[in-house]
């Protein structure tokens, strides 16, 4: 779960509302410089579905107690990484090959990352990367990909991922790094406008270089608005489900 200050209180953004609009990102993707994905659709669900591994543990999220807001993904102890990420592409599998590589391309792009710092849980971590280096060896046959296909693909789900934390967190400015366009490599800067908001929850954006099919977009998602404090999962939990639930929106231009 994401977690957005908002004044006296705070913005929960489900980790799987937070991937709807990386799904819409895909969906937006692409124009004479940066490929569209291929095929748009199916990689657009793998896009959408990132995180569906975090489906249920987001229903009832556990208690940073020194904070009293709910964990963050970054909180996660290396074994509930694993259960998340272990099963998620398999949870895909039925609806796409294509979506279910794309959820097994950015899971063990994570655990590589966490198997740069992380001192316990090494071993199970690389061979989550190993496991889901051999599914992917399999879809790619079956789908008929490359290896620089696939690269190509991870890069793009990195790209979405990151440009979607960055709205939901408002981080601003951000750069996406090494984002693949039809050429090369290069970095994007998603940024606010001057001003910045155009009404309740809408949010002005730049973004450049321009890797979007229409001059304009908007993308969306959903947060609930809760207390900046709790003193328990169960007071966390109750005041989750009895939350006011807030749309945001966000409004993408070229710069």
């Amino acid at each position: 779960m994401l977690v957005r200050r908002a004044g006296e209180t705070v913005l929960a953004i489900g980790q799987l509302s937070h991937s709807w609009l990386s799904g819409q990102l895909a969906r937006a993707w692409g124009n004479e410089r940066f490929p569209a994905p291929q095929p748009r659709e199916a990689v657009a669900l793998g896009a959408e579905q990132h995180d569906v591994g975090w489906a249920m543990f987001d229903l009832q999220p556990g208690l940073n107690v020194q904070s009293g807001l709910p964990r963050s993904f970054l909180e996660l102890s290396v074994q509930e990484h694993l259960t998340i990420w272990s099963t998620a592409p398999d949870r895909l599998l039925t609806s796409s090959a294509h979506a279910a590589l794309v959820v097994s391309l950015h899971g063990s792009s994570l655990s590589q990352l966490r198997l740069r710092t992380a001192e316990d849980g090494r071993d199970e971590l690389q061979r989550h990367v190993e496991t889901e280096g051999e599914r992917q060896v399999q879809l790619r046959r079956m789908l008929g990909l490359s290896e620089l296909q696939a690269a190509r693909l991870q890069r793009q789900m990195w790209t979405w991922d990151g440009l979607s934390l960055a709205l939901c967190n408002a981080w601003d400015p951000f750069t996406a790094r090494d984002v693949p366009t039809h050429d090369g490599l290069v970095d994007l800067e998603l940024r606010r406008t001057a001003g910045g908001t155009a009404g309740d929850h809408v949010t002005e954006l730049t973004l450049a270089p321009w890797p979007l099919s229409e001059p304009r977009v908007e993308l969306c998602c959903e947060a609930r608005r809760i207390a900046a404090r709790h003193d328990d999962e169960q007071t966390l939990h109750r005041a989750l489900a009895e939350a006011e639930w807030v749309t945001l929106r966000f409004q993408l231009t070229s710069a």
